[in-house]
């Protein structure tokens, strides 16, 4: 039987890993309040947050070179195959962390699961280039990144919950058994390309072909499929590694630390953090969407892909700057918003108005991140947007790892201020990346 809207599903189903692959790794976070009081009862803030960066750490640093493990494997073997092991393995390494006894073994389970959940991302890029015309593929990453924005509202609150009744190791074992069960739909419902799918319909398949800006009748040059090397030494290949490197620690920077932020600065307990730590992550799914849909939107209305991609990412840099400098003492926000809904008589306090900044970041950082991802199908043939994706995520997570191993030096005594002032830096670090590496968004030609 044939299927309307097969890409639908399939893009569906991708975002559905990476909501499952943000509980995965939110669990740790939003558990360490709880596990550093039973392990370490006598270690202050800053060291519990030193313990927390490296096991967060070893996390980063196996992601980093899984996303480079994992574009390769993707162009290898293809999404479907790719798609399970990936989700398989990060699956059973979350339940692992029933096991966990101390940093060491947190940080080896920790770095199994930063190994496998690499290839969710390669794996979305390259999905996203196979099944959907050019002008959609914004608007389904951006699908695809709420997915991300939505683990993150689920995680905290449903882990919080958790907390309720299970041990930690219990909710660890759950969540790992998530992923498992994911596996029986995919592969229900992704059995080939588009190409070769039994159940796509004839106008899908043409829609989804005939939409793509590599086509396969087209010349030699457009067919450009440069190996790893000549891919490296084209200057726009380095514009989206560089770009992905500066902006991918700010995400970072909120997914790994808003449980300790709300705990150290705010006193807050892990059911009290679960009211709160979801907040921001709103924000990151309508930015989600909001990029894709103004991309798509712009496209449509005869914007060049150009002009599109660096625009939508720059409003996103635009949102997130100036808002850095708000959160750093957010009752002055507070303060203001304080001034119009005392109209009403209503008020918040200033860790209400601290998430509510972290939203506005975020919905800034998925405004643009979503654009950033699809650069490299704008630039590339469909056989490399796997190996340059991965490259690129290989990079930002490197960034992470070292953002990440410097956040507890530079919030010391719970001042983050330090740590948001470079968020700040980087928003600008990826403008630069975008406007001088990048002269136009559009296929390369061979050096």
């Amino acid at each position: 039987m044939k299927n309307k809207g097969l890409r639908w599903w399939v893009i569906g189903l991708i975002a559905l890993a990476a909501v499952i692959n943000y509980i995965d790794r939110q669990a740790l976070g939003v558990l360490w309040p709880d596990i550093a009081d039973s392990m370490y009862p006598d270690m202050d803030s800053d060291g519990r947050k030193e313990i927390y960066a490296w096991i967060t750490g070893s996390f980063v640093f196996f992601y980093a070179g899984g996303q480079a493990l994992f574009g390769k494997i993707f162009d290898w073997i293809g999404t479907r195959i790719g798609f399970a092991i990936s989700i398989g393995v990060w699956s059973i390494a979350t339940a692992l962390h029933a096991l966990a006894s101390g940093a060491w073994s947190f940080a080896i389970f920790r770095s199994i699961l930063g190994l496998a959940e690499a290839g969710n991302w390669p794996g979305a890029a390259k999905g996203n280039a196979e099944w959907f015309p050019a002008h959609e593929r914004a608007f389904a990453q951006g699908l695809f990144n709420s997915g991300a924005a939505i683990g993150g509202i689920v995680a905290i609150p449903l882990i919080a919950f958790m907390t309720v009744y299970l041990s930690w190791q219990m909710i660890f074992i759950c969540v790992g058994l998530i992923g498992l069960l994911w596996l029986i739909p995919w592969f229900l419902i992704v059995k080939a390309p588009p190409e070769y799918h039994p159940n796509i319909s004839e106008e899908e398949k043409q829609y989804i072909l005939s939409g793509q800006i590599v086509e396969e009748e087209e010349d030699d040059e457009s067919q450009y499929n440069p190996t790893t090397g000549q891919l490296l030494r084209h200057k726009e290949s380095w514009g989206v590694i560089i770009a992905s490197a500066a902006i991918d620690p700010i995400w970072w920077l909120f997914v790994a630390w808003i449980p300790l932020y709300l705990n150290g600065v705010y006193g807050m307990d892990v059911k009290t953090i679960g009211i709160y730590g979801w907040v921001p992550y709103v924000g990151a799914m309508l930015g989600a969407w909001f990029g894709g849909l103004l991309a798509q939107n712009r496209i449509k209305v005869g914007w060049s892909v150009d002009k599109t991609r660096k625009w939508v990412i720059t409003l996103g840099c635009l949102i997130m700057f100036p808002s850095f400098f708000l959160l750093i003492d957010p009752s002055n926000f507070a303060s203001v918003i304080n001034a119009v809904l005392g109209l009403v008589g209503l008020t918040i306090d200033s860790p209400s108005a601290a998430v509510i900044i972290m939203a506005i970041i975020l919905f800034g950082f998925q405004t643009s991140i979503g654009n950033v991802q699809t650069l490299p199908s704008d630039m590339f043939s469909k056989k490399s947007v796997g190996t340059l994706s991965g490259f690129a995520g290989m990079a930002a997570k490197l960034a992470v790892f070292g953002f990440t191993i410097l956040v507890p030096w530079l919030t010391k005594g719970d001042n983050f201020a330090p740590a948001f002032y470079v968020g700040a830096g980087l928003t600008v670090a990826a403008l630069f990346a975008v406007w001088v590496l990048i002269p136009k968004v559009q296929k390369v030609n061979p050096i």
